[in-house]
């Protein structure tokens, strides 16, 4: 764990986070400044600095796709667009983003707010939708 990593201070529950997935290995969030209704973070619980970083490469995508096949289901989004940017912080992670009708890809310069109730209801429903 890095002390001054964001991500590892919410593996380790130090701030709070709206989480649709977690196994041994992995935590899957909802984004906090999302690009959608249902930006999930995915990371690794371990601190690595890129997503190829992470030992378990394919079982991390996986869990991505899992989420991913969760979100569509439970927000009734068409499609969703992964992104490993990796430059906001330091901590792997992918970006699951649900893109819905009339949009062809999403806009990252656009960020969306939603109140706590929201994210937490959409929290819930991809939780339950997701394996």
């Amino acid at each position: 764990m890095n002390s001054d990593c964001v991500f590892c201070k919410i593996v380790n529950g130090e701030i709070p986070s709206y989480k649709v997935y977690e196994d041994a290995d992995f935590v899957a969030f909802l984004d906090i400044s999302p690009l959608n209704k249902g930006h999930i973070q995915v990371i690794p619980k371990e601190h690595f600095r890129w997503t190829w970083d992470v030992p378990n490469f394919g079982g991390y995508w996986e869990v991505a796709r899992n989420v991913a096949m969760g979100a569509m289901k439970a927000l009734g989004a068409p499609m969703v667009e992964f992104l490993t940017h990796g430059m906001d912080v330091r901590h792997a992670h992918i970006w699951v983003v649900p893109i819905y009708e009339k949009e062809a890809f999403i806009n990252t310069s656009r960020r969306k707010s939603f109140k706590p109730e929201e994210m937490s209801e959409i929290a819930d429903k991809i939780k339950s939708a997701t394996k």
